[in-house]
Formats: C-alpha cells, sequence, structure tokens
C-alpha cells in the first residue's frame, strides 16, 4: 500500500514532552494512581488565576464574538500588539504585520511550513522547545541544532553557531527566555547573533512569550530590536503571563527588512486565511491584557510566588547529591544535571520512567528537548513549596539507592 508522504514525516519527529513518559503517567493516573506532575508549563492546574478584569472583558464581548475575525485577527487586538511591540523598540511595524493565533504553537507550525522545501535547514537551539524542531521537520527542512552553553549560564554558543551554518540555512530560532533552562540573553549575545544573521542573510525567528516573567531586576531585550536592517518574526501571547494557557491566544510580529521576504510574507496570508481566524473570544482579550493591570509582576519578586518557588528548587536540587543547575532568570523551568557516572545513567528516559514509576513524579527527561547527552532533565517550578518540598524530598529518597542498568 502506498505510504503517504506526511506518514513517513511523522517517523523523523520527536515530541517527547508528550512522549511514551507521560503516556505512562496517563496510564498511571487512569488506574487510580495520583501522579505529582512537575512537567507541564500550564500555571491553571497550580493554583493560578486568570486576572479578573480579563474574565470580566470577555464575558463582556462574548456574544459580539461569534462570526469569525479577519485571517490575522481583530482590528483592536492587533493594534495593542502592534503598540507593545513598538514599546519594546521593535522597529517598522504597522498593524498588517500583526498576525494572531491559537497560541504561538500554532503560528510556528505555520512560519515554517510557509518558509521550507526539502534540503533547507534552520538552526535550532540545543536544548530547545522541541515544537520548533517537530515544526521544521514536517516542513520538510531539517533542524541544525546549536548548543547552549550550560557553563555559560545556558547562552548559545556562538561559535558553534558559525560552525553550523551553510549554504542550505535559511533561518535562525532563538527561544528568549528560554524554555527548558529559564535562561535570559544579554544584549551583547543577541547581538553576535544578529552579526552571524547579518552575515548570512538569515531569518530570525525569536521566541518570546516568557518575556515578562523575568526576575531579579533584569531587562528583556528583543532581538528584533537590534536588528532593522534584518527580517524578523517574534512571537509571543499571553498564555504565561496572563495565565490562561488554555484560551490560546498568541501573536507573531514581522520587522525589518519585509522587503526581502515578500514571497515568504504571501505564504504566510495564504496559510492564515486558510485556517479563516484564530480564536476570537480570547482575541477579544488582548488589549485589556496588554494595556491594564499586569498582575504577574506580583508574582516574580521577592515574596511572589514564582520567585519564591524558583529560589525553592534552585538551592533544593542543588543540594541532593549527584545534582547540580544553573539558577534559571526568567520563566518557571529549570534544566537540572545529572552525574551520570555516579548514577550509571545511559538513557535518560529510562530515567524518567523509572523515577515515575517508584516514586510517582513526572518529569521530562532532558532528550525531550533534543538535547543529546542522557544527563539532564527539566523540572517545572509552578506547583506550592510544600509540593516542590515533597517532590525533592522524594528525588533524593530514590537517588540515593538508583544506579542504571
Amino acid at each position: 500500500m502506498r505510504q503517504f508522504r506526511k506518514s513517513v514525516k511523522l517517523n523523523n519527529v520527536l515530541y517527547d514532552v508528550r512522549g511514551p513518559v507521560v503516556e505512562e503517567a496517563a496510564r498511571m493516573e487512569a488506574a487510580g494512581t495520583q501522579v505529582l506532575k512537575l512537567n507541564i508549563g500550564n500555571p491553571a492546574p497550580f493554583g493560578f488565576r486568570t486576572p479578573d478584569e480579563v474574565i470580566y472583558d470577555m464575558r463582556s464581548q462574548l456574544t459580539e464574538c461569534e462570526g469569525y475575525s479577519a485571517s490575522k485577527g481583530l482590528f483592536a487586538a492587533r493594534k495593542a500588539i502592534m503598540q507593545y511591540a513598538q514599546n519594546k523598540n521593535i522597529p517598522g511595524v504597522g498593524i498588517e504585520d500583526i498576525y494572531t493565533g491559537n497560541g504561538v504553537s500554532e503560528l510556528i507550525n505555520l512560519s515554517m511550513s510557509a518558509l521550507l522545501d526539502t534540503g533547507d535547514e534552520v538552526l535550532v537551539p540545543s536544548p530547545d522547545y522541541p515544537l520548533w524542531t517537530a515544526c521544521v521537520t514536517l516542513a520538510g527542512g531539517t533542524a541544525v541544532h546549536y548548543i547552549c552553553d550550560e557553563s555559560a549560564e545556558w547562552y548559545p554558543d556562538i561559535d558553534d553557531i558559525k560552525k553550523k551554518v551553510n549554504e542550505n540555512t535559511k533561518a535562525i530560532v532563538i527561544i528568549n527566555p528560554n524554555n527548558p533552562t529559564g535562561a535570559l540573553y544579554p544584549r551583547e549575545v543577541l547581538m553576535e547573533i544578529v552579526k552571524i544573521a547579518r552575515e548570512h542573510q538569515l531569518i530570525i525567528f525569536s521566541d518570546e512569550i516568557y518575556d515578562r516573567l523575568v526576575m531579579d531586576g533584569e531587562e528583556h531585550v528583543s532581538i528584533a530590536s537590534l536588528a532593522p536592517d534584518l527580517f524578523c518574526v517574534t512571537f509571543s501571547g499571553l498564555s504565561k503571563s496572563h495565565m490562561i494557557a488554555g484560551f490560546r491566544i498568541g501573536w507573531m510580529v514581522l520587522s525589518g527588512r519585509k522587503d526581502l521576504a515578500k514571497d515568504y510574507i504571501q505564504g504566510i496570508n495564504m496559510l492564515s486565511n486558510m485556517r479563516l481566524c484564530s480564536n476570537v473570544p480570547a482575541q477579544s482579550i488582548v488589549q485589556t491584557a496588554l494595556g491594564g493591570y499586569q498582575s504577574v509582576t506580583n508574582y516574580i519578586v521577592p515574596g511572589g510566588r514564582v520567585y519564591e518557588q524558583r529560589e525553592f528548587i534552585y538551592k533544593a536540587l542543588n543540594d541532593i547529591p549527584g545534582i547540580s543547575a544553573v539558577k534559571p532568570k526568567a520563566a518557571f523551568y529549570i534544566f537540572p544535571k545529572i552525574d551520570v557516572n555516579k548514577f550509571n545513567i545511559t538513557n535518560d528516559e529510562q530515567f524518567a520512567l523509572d523515577l515515575l514509576r517508584e516514586k510517582k513524579i513526572l518529569i521530562i527527561h532532558g532528550g525531550g528537548f533534543n538535547w543529546s547527552e542522557p544527563d539532564h532533565f527539566r523540572v517545572v517550578y509552578l506547583p506550592r513549596i510544600e509540593i516542590l518540598e515533597e517532590s525533592i524530598k522524594k528525588l533524593a529518597d530514590f537517588l540515593s539507592t538508583y544506579r542504571q542498568g
């Protein structure tokens, strides 16, 4: 029987953040086992609530959102996003450069589908949010992973990027603030990436969904603000900053040398039209969400939940013999390192499965983020400190006797 092309592609797609370990956890839960989930970046299950004014705004507009909008989104939403981009010093952004989506995920998929042909390459960080690699692959391209350096605050390794650019490279992806490491890239590092993109005329795709979850008084810099002479696509949304992951509202902003990407933009417009539009009720609250009081600020300062949970998990993980971790500066993830020699670990997925089955704790192994060595895993520190404390005690107890093989 003839094999469909997309089916063949799926054999090459890794998406283990929702793969075998998560499936095993679902089976355990279905059998009545309570699983402590440190794997999901969805704030709602951990008691984070959408701001009241956002809920009120959606309720009051719901009857006006029964039809679909223009393919790029509601004018009011796009205007608010345009102003937000301008406030971040992203150059040359007009209302027609804004596209709303059913979360950033949909727009990543759309942007890769419009860009890539067989043989095209995209530079993607390792570790990455694996949707990027999956979407590049499904679009017919090849994801070439550049290393982020744990010894340098998880910043991109500029020399490694330079080595991996070739005539087939079409674009470079950055995730800033980063998932899964929680790193925040300084202006100096971003300028080095811009230099490489400028030299090779690469498109810059910047995933900035966590740009409002930055701690320690640090500043988030949009890389597009540093590259007015390049074509850039910047992604963000409300899922994390406004604790409304289920509403599915994200956006992408085109900036810089749009004249160099006319055919590509035409492709994006066609794909946007094909899906009609994104979720209209969720679009209706963008203006209020971006223009109103930013309640997330209360979470990311000393005394706030996200800040204090970050402080706890960083110290607690580093106190476990055989575990070390770089302190995250943004988002709500930490990417600790395991001493593979101490625990004889050769398979990080097996490590995650063993922890799940013995201690009922669900984590995602480093391989799920396209990290090549079996020596990392990601922890989401959204649960309250008492729950994190319980999970760390169980992890420490597990590792006190664990040896793989």
